[in-house]
């Protein structure tokens, strides 16, 4: 403290000093003598912030963070077509403007590879879907199917997605990896793409991605974050991947590479994981979070490989394939991983995501892999897909609800409790919150310098408290909501909640 009162004297004495450093020099002199210009400097902008993490929060003394579980909402779609069969899996939901695309891998044949399709339905709502008769290629003598792809060595594991970087060509709209490494080294994950999601051609007939233990789903994108695509593929912990060959060991896990033009592909890289990896992760389904691209989501498939969930007799009556219920008897639920980097997956909360419901069906061997991709089907509303039912007649896609941004929340019980976040900077003119309060609860927020100071204006006794149950509502101080004036200045939000739930904020440049 000596040393800083002697550095503000030493400025003090110069009377010109202030006007010519300018209002950024000032504030980082006025940091560095109380001690704050150590701690890193969240910049917001006008991006939407999930309470899926700690990223914003300093302390939170009295509140914790609480995952959401999705709404069981039932099923949408059963996999009875003949080309479709029992072992359909590795779903893709993609929304497109007002136009719902599910993706899926079909076999007619059993649980060995063999008869592999990849298959095509669509809706207008994200609750009903329909086959269209695409009339690509035939079986059983029609083509009278919703079969996309055959026959080209990728459907096992096709995973596509929308490509939303700026400038792609209209042909390549849509783009997708999908394929095998076998022991030939001919295999690999080849980049395929569309202009509508149903034609796919191969960009380059030759894998692009060539290391990797790719028999599951093995997702790509386009990322805002990071400015390339980014794939995020199977590896195994201890495992050896070469392009000769590969050999499995230690836990499923995942590996990430990326790519400027989706032709050639950076090393593969393992995924990092906090705390520390201690499940096998079948399926990441990594992608970017449709209101907050910053943020990656990943709902997990957790596999637990000799977890019997079934006895003989249940298989029987459930009509579980024979042949695959003698060779496979693990479980599996989702989890709720996060990243903000592309590096590191933050596992905030170890709890299931989704876990296997009230049905003995739910329970057999690789049931419960979510699809790729949560999307918007409503107001206030996203769903999350399930492939249920697996190596059953009964195997079928299952829609769960949850509400915008309702991964996870900031949680306040009847007693109180406050949290104040780290330094941070924001554009725009109002603070919006997605929140949900009892009756007797409520939220009020203040704003206060870097050192904790509050901002006359916006101190919490002048805050207009909030209650009710709203996805955006605009944060008052003595009915004034204009924040602009703040606008690129180090602050910290404060926020004093009772019985409450907090999932996300967002600064916004509008002044409605």
């Amino acid at each position: 403290m000596q040393l800083r009162n002697k550095t503000f004297a030493r400025f003090n004495s110069q009377k010109n000093i202030f006007p010519r450093i300018g209002i950024c020099g000032i504030t980082w002199l006025l940091l560095t003598m109380t001690g704050f210009a150590d701690e890193p400097t969240l910049n917001l902008a006008v991006r939407r912030e999930l309470f899926i993490d700690r990223y914003l929060i300093e302390s939170m003394p009295g509140l914790e963070l609480r995952q959401h579980a999705p709404s069981d909402e039932g099923e949408v779609l059963r996999f009875n077509q003949p080309w479709e069969g029992m072992f359909c899996t590795y779903s893709t939901i993609i929304k497109d403007s007002e136009k719902y695309h599910l993706y899926y891998r079909g076999k007619d044949g059993g649980s060995d590879g063999k008869g592999e399709v990849t298959c095509y339905a669509e809706s207008g709502d994200g609750l009903v879907w329909n086959r269209p008769k695409l009339g690509l290629y035939e079986v059983a003598g029609s083509k009278d199917n919703n079969i996309i792809l055959t026959g080209t060595g990728v459907t096992h594991n096709f995973s596509p997605f929308l490509d939303t970087r700026p400038g792609v060509p209209r042909a390549e709209r849509f783009k997708a990896l999908g394929g095998l490494l076998d022991k030939n080294a001919t295999g690999g994950l080849h980049a395929l793409a569309s202009e509508d999601g149903i034609h796919w051609h191969d960009m380059y007939n030759k894998p692009v991605i060539t290391r990797g233990a790719f028999d599951s789903q093995n997702v790509c994108f386009w990322s805002e974050l990071e400015q390339r695509y980014v794939c995020f593929l199977r590896v195994f912990t201890k495992g050896t991947t070469t392009s000769k060959e590969w050999t499995p060991s230690g836990l499923r896990s995942v590996a990430r590479t990326d790519s400027t033009d989706f032709e050639h592909w950076t090393e593969p890289g393992s995924m990092q994981f906090q705390p520390a990896q201690d499940c096998h992760l079948y399926t990441s389904q990594t992608h970017p979070y449709f209101r907050a691209p910053h943020i990656y989501i990943a709902t997990a498939a957790r596999f637990m490989p000799g977890r019997h969930g079934i006895t003989d007799e249940d298989a029987k009556r459930l009509q579980v394939s024979p042949s695959y219920y003698k060779a496979a008897k693990d479980v599996s639920d989702s989890v709720l991983l996060t990243s903000r980097d592309g590096r590191i997956y933050n596992q905030t909360f170890r709890e299931a995501f989704i876990r296997p419901g009230l049905r003995l069906s739910e329970w057999v061997s690789r049931c419960g892999y979510p699809a790729l991709n949560v999307v918007q089907t409503g107001p206030a509303e996203m769903s999350i897909y399930v492939n249920q039912d697996y190596a059953q007649p009964t195997a079928h896609l299952r829609r769960y609800s949850m509400r915008l941004d309702g991964f996870a929340s900031l949680r306040a019980p009847y007693d109180g409790g406050e949290m104040i976040t780290k330094p941070l900077t924001f554009q725009g003119r109002r603070l919006m919150l997605n929140f949900s309060t009892s009756a007797a609860g409520g939220i009020r927020v203040e704003i206060q310098d870097a050192s904790g100071k509050p901002l006359p204006g916006f101190t919490l006794t002048e805050c207009v408290e909030i209650f009710g149950n709203e996805i955006e509502r605009t944060v008052q101080w003595k009915g004034d909501s204009d924040v602009s004036r703040l606008a690129g200045q180090i602050v910290r939000l404060r926020f004093v909640m009772k019985d409450a739930d907090l999932f996300a904020l967002c600064f916004t440049k509008d002044s409605k």
